[in-house]
């Protein structure tokens, strides 16, 4: 049996290769659009998920100090980062620690900036805050999930929720 611990650290990356900085990192919560049903039929009133559909999704950067690549982040540009990860597994059948990687993609475009505090002998808790358009994760080299709401992707767990929708409107 493989036992999934913690994390043991993890990088931030732009652009696939630059190091931004140390971190902290919120990753977004996954929201599913809802709309209400109700009438004949229905004993009541359903919050129906719009399927493949999800609400804003912010990820939150929290860093230790400002640093120039941070304030960047603030830039109108989109943002593409990379976290990746080592995650360590306890193997119970050998009695081992095993290392596994985790990988996650995200791009979307700056919503806040604190700038945070100056006192010293402190961190200045700086933070930024991205609308997220795009996220990616693989775990161990497996993509687990994909969401990609300009390109109608949602693939959780290998079944791609939203191919018939791309066939509908013809962009498959």
């Amino acid at each position: 049996m493989k036992v999934p611990e913690k994390l043991i650290n993890f990088r931030v990356y732009q652009n696939g290769n630059d190091m931004v900085g140390v971190a902290d990192v919120e990753l977004p919560s996954l929201e599913a659009m809802t709309e209400t049903v109700k009438g004949a039929g229905l004993a009541g009133e359903i919050d129906s998920p719009v399927l493949g559909h999800y609400s804003s999704m912010e990820l939150t950067l929290n860093w230790r100090t400002l640093e120039k690549n941070n304030v960047c982040l603030a830039s109108p540009d989109g943002v593409s980062l990379d976290l990746r990860g080592a995650q360590q597994v306890y193997d119970s059948n050998v009695s081992k620690y095993v290392v596994r990687p985790v990988k996650c993609v995200i791009r979307g475009m700056p919503k806040k900036t604190e700038l945070g505090k100056l006192d010293v002998g402190a961190t200045t808790d700086t933070s930024n805050v991205i609308e997220t358009t795009y996220i990616k994760i693989t775990i161990n080299g497996e993509t687990v999930l994909e969401l990609d709401k300009y390109n109608y992707i949602c693939n959780i767990g290998g079944f791609d929720f939203l191919k018939e929708v791309r066939k509908a409107l013809g962009l498959d």
